[in-house]
């Protein structure tokens, strides 16, 4: 008789500890479900800011480490409830001097872009298949330049780590419409602490390492907004870099949405 109540008593203990452990599981977030949930609050963070502008110094390296320079203003807006919009605008040298990329970013639908050639005074659509191109001779692509919608991405948590002296969540990110994307995944490295970005590595479509971005001299504005003063994106597999110095972040500036009418690109000055 004892044998058989130890016995029962063994196997309700059992059960109890399945239970609890099946409890457990259940109450574990999946790496999707941890990922997704990192990117969100991620994005949250960084909404809310209305307009900004900014000046921003590029610097373009070839294999040989010759260099050549570019200047440029960032205007950028949110949109309500779709994305954002946004125009760079090249100063120096003389041989791009006002050329204006025009991006309209959507949650979920396609994005539209668009470049103003002033030298013949016209604008060209930059078509979905193209977006993957590099943007004005740099090692940043025309989808890089457009503002990364959280819903045009599954995400997988994959692990914690330091980087940069910085405790990071590193998160894979994998474009939706892999078909008109120039990656097949992004892994990106933020930190615990407010969710900045400090590395982003590309992979090609043959999911081989293609290119790596890093972000350095963090700064916050109006007690919110952290910016980076440095990006530096370096291409493994042709050796050629750019790096982007960003000065004179400005919020609330005013601008509105007729500001980035792709018909009024001859115009802006």
């Amino acid at each position: 008789m004892k044998d058989t109540s130890r016995a029962r008593i063994m196997m309700v203990v059992g059960l109890v500890v399945v239970a609890a452990a099946d409890r457990s599981a259940a109450a574990e977030p999946s790496a999707e479900e941890r990922g997704l949930a990192i990117a969100t609050e991620a994005d949250r963070r960084e909404s809310g800011y209305g307009d900004s502008t900014a000046s921003l110094h590029m610097v373009l390296r070839n294999k040989q480490g010759q260099t050549s320079e570019r200047e440029l203003r960032i205007r950028t807006l949110e949109t309500e409830n779709d994305g954002t919009k946004s125009l760079c605008i090249f100063d120096t040298p003389a041989d791009v001097k006002g050329t204006i990329l025009l991006t309209h970013t959507h949650k979920e639908a396609e994005d539209d872009q668009w470049l103003f050639l002033p030298a013949l005074r016209r604008i060209r659509r930059i078509a979905a298949q193209n977006k993957s191109g590099s943007f004005m001779g740099s090692e940043f692509s025309y989808e890089d330049i457009a503002a990364q919608e959280l819903a045009k991405y599954t995400y997988r948590w994959l692990r914690d780590e330091a980087y940069d002296g910085n405790d990071c969540y590193v998160i894979e990110r994998t474009p939706v419409d892999k078909a008109n994307s120039g990656y097949s995944r992004q892994v990106a490295w933020l930190d615990k602490a407010h969710y900045r970005t400090w590395k982003v590595e590309y992979y090609d479509r043959k999911n081989e390492r293609l290119k790596t971005l890093t972000f350095k001299g963090y700064r916050q504005y109006v007690d919110r907004f952290w910016r980076a003063r440095q990006m530096d994106m370096v291409n493994h597999q042709t050796g050629k870099s750019t790096t982007l110095t960003w000065s004179d972040f400005t919020f609330g500036t005013g601008l509105k949405e007729i500001d980035f009418d792709r018909h009024s690109l001859t115009l802006l000055r």
